[in-house]
This record gives structure tokens, sequence and C-alpha cells, in this order.
């Protein structure tokens, strides 16, 4: 997974599926108001992550 310098929001949560998204350059919001609020404001739909990660 190619990784971004600056990390984004997730860079604060817990759990390890998020952390490993907190150095892509996607604007990623973890499941809080501010995502929904943001959406309403900008008239865009919520696309939400299911969380599923595996290894092999």
């Amino acid at each position: 997974m190619p990784t971004h310098n600056k990390p984004n929001r997730l860079i604060n949560e817990k759990p390890p599926y998020l952390l490993q998204r907190a150095h892509t350059p996607v604007d990623w919001f973890p499941w809080r108001e501010e995502a929904f609020e943001k959406a309403k404001r900008e008239n865009k739909p919520v696309l939400v992550s299911i969380g599923y990660s595996t290894c092999h």
C-alpha cells in the first residue's frame, strides 16, 4: 500500500485497520459527527468502509 508523508485524520484512532490508512492521501474521517456535517454542508454522500482487512 503506498504511503503518504502527512498523516490524515485517522492517525489518532485506535483500531489497527484505521491506523493502516493513516498515511494514505485519502481525506478519511472517523465515524463522527464531523463527517456527516461536512457531507451535508457540501451536499455529498457519505461512503462507508466496512473495515475489512486480510493477511496473506
